[in-house]
């Protein structure tokens, strides 16, 4: 009897304290402290090849932190090299064809100043009736020639040059289009940020649009929370906001966030999302900018309450 009476009230204190954590547990869950939950996100840029041929070289592994602008591979570029210095060595030789203009007129040029001295000393001859109208009419009529056919000379050296130049300008564009390929052979990481994915490995060969790696800019998060439309008129774009993560075993570490974007459309709740009013099932979706301190990660869940 005193067997049955134990076994009796233990099972009064079980039920008991299942009964208290049941409630406590409900309250806790009806007491929400948030104004709107979501996941962290943040900005991703796939890198893909902007040249072609063989990856010579490839620094990536999943994890790494890159800075901007740092070089961590190369394409082979030995044939966009080798077509670089044949375009300047043609571009050299157009230019030796240029002629010298000077040069070229400096005959004629002492022909025509030969001429006009003649005509001069045949005029004073003239003036002494020593000669007679005909050979002044010869004189002036050669000069006349000699200046056509200098002019016509010029006209033609021009044009020469003309064309060269634009040659020359043709090539030099070539050249500038070359160097930019042999730069784009250079893979470069377009943000600083933590390597999420490594898609190719050296030695492998690459072709324009090629994915090589995708990068995330973990140092700064974006929460997308979700709110009702009743909590429209609370929020403002850069209303600075208390956000807070969960991470496990009761632990929550809270940040300030600034809104960044408010959606001007609703949708519908998404199942994985909680919100203040469980029975809503259009919601607008609120973006929210979070400094990493570099507990946050990708996926996370996170929790916001409105100043």
């Amino acid at each position: 009897m005193k067997t049955n009476s134990k076994n009796k009230t233990l099972k009064y204190k079980i039920l008991l304290v299942i009964a208290l954590f049941a409630g406590f547990t409900s309250c806790k869950k009806s007491d929400s402290n948030y104004d709107a939950a979501g996941t962290f996100e943040t900005t991703e840029v796939t890198v893909s090849s902007e040249g072609s041929g063989k990856l010579l070289t490839f620094d990536v592994e999943e994890g790494q932190e890159l800075q901007a602008g740092q070089i961590v591979g190369s394409i082979d570029s030995v044939q966009l090299y080798l077509r670089k210095k044949q375009l300047l060595a043609t571009g050299k030789s157009i230019q030796v064809r240029r002629p010298d203009v000077q040069k070229q007129i400096a005959a004629i040029e002492q022909q025509i100043a030969t001429a006009k001295t003649e005509k001069r000393r045949v005029e004073n001859l003239l003036k002494a009736n020593a000669t007679n109208q005909k050979q002044l009419d010869d004189i002036n009529a050669q000069i006349a020639v000699l200046e056509k056919q200098l002019d016509a000379q010029k006209t033609a050296l021009n044009s020469t040059n003309q064309g060269i130049t634009e040659d020359n300008v043709g090539i030099k564009l070539q050249v500038e289009q070359i160097e930019d390929q042999l730069q784009k052979c250079h893979v470069v990481s377009p943000i600083s940020g933590t390597v999420l994915v490594k898609y190719v490995e050296k030695g492998e060969l690459v072709m324009p649009g090629k994915a090589l790696f995708k990068i995330a800019d973990t140092q700064n998060m974006i929460l997308r929370a979700y709110i009702t439309s009743n909590q429209l008129s609370q929020l403002k774009i850069g209303q600075r906001l208390k956000v807070s993560s969960d991470f496990g075993a009761d632990k929550m570490k809270e940040y300030t966030g600034t809104v960044a974007w408010v959606s001007s459309k609703a949708e519908f709740t998404p199942k994985t999302i909680e919100t203040r009013d469980e029975r809503a099932n259009l919601v607008y979706a609120v973006k929210i900018n979070v400094k990493n301190d570099g507990l946050l990660k990708i996926g996370m869940y996170g929790n916001v309450k409105f100043n």
